[in-house]
C-alpha cells in the first residue's frame, strides 16, 4: 500500500558498511506495512554521490528519509549529514542516525550536525527489526513531511 501522503512507495537510503545490518534492515521493512523501495550503499562517498546523483548515480531518485550509519569507511557518517544538511535542495530529508554507538558524545554531536533522529542499533534480531518497523512507522504514518522538490 503506498503512503497515504506520498501517493507511491516511500524512497529509502540506507548507508551502511555492514552487510548483516542491511539485510536485517530489509527484512524489517519487507515486514512494514507502507510500501518502500530501499537502496543501500556501502560507505559515504557513495552515499553523497547517491544524493547529488553524481557518476553512477546519475540518475538515482530522491530518498524520503535517509538511514545513516556513523562509522563508514571514508567518508564518515558525519560528513555526509553534514553535506546534506547545508544543501538546500536536501536538508529537508530526514536523516535518522542509526548506529550501534551508544555514545553521548556521538549522539551530541549529531543532533549539533541537524540529525532529526539518533538510534542506537539493538544487537538482537527481534529487536533490530522492531526499531527498523517502528522507524517507518514513525517518519511515514506520523508525521507530516514536507513535499519533494
Amino acid at each position: 500500500m503506498p503512503n497515504r501522503s506520498f501517493g507511491r512507495p516511500i524512497e529509502i537510503l540506507l548507508v551502511e558498511d555492514n552487510p548483516a545490518d542491511v539485510r536485517l534492515t530489509q527484512e524489517g521493512l519487507k515486514e512494514a506495512k507502507v510500501s518502500n523501495v530501499m537502496h543501500a550503499v556501502g560507505n559515504g562517498k557513495d552515499a553523497l554521490d547517491y544524493l547529488f546523483q553524481r557518476g553512477t548515480y546519475a540518475d538515482a531518485s530522491r530518498p524520503d528519509l535517509v538511514l545513516l550509519d556513523l562509522n563508514l569507511p571514508g567518508v564518515s557518517g558525519y560528513d555526509v549529514l553534514i553535506a546534506v544538511k547545508a544543501d538546500p535542495d536536501l536538508r529537508t530529508i530526514p536523516v535518522v542516525v542509526l548506529t550501534s554507538s551508544e555514545s553521548e558524545t556521538d549522539r551530541t554531536r549529531a543532533y549539533e550536525q541537524h540529525a532529526n533522529c539518533f538510534i542506537s542499533k539493538p544487537v538482537d534480531f527481534d529487536g533490530f527489526l522492531e526499531i527498523v518497523k517502528s522507524i517507518e512507522d514513525f517518519w511515514f504514518s506520523v508525521v507530516s513531511l514536507p513535499p519533494t522538490k
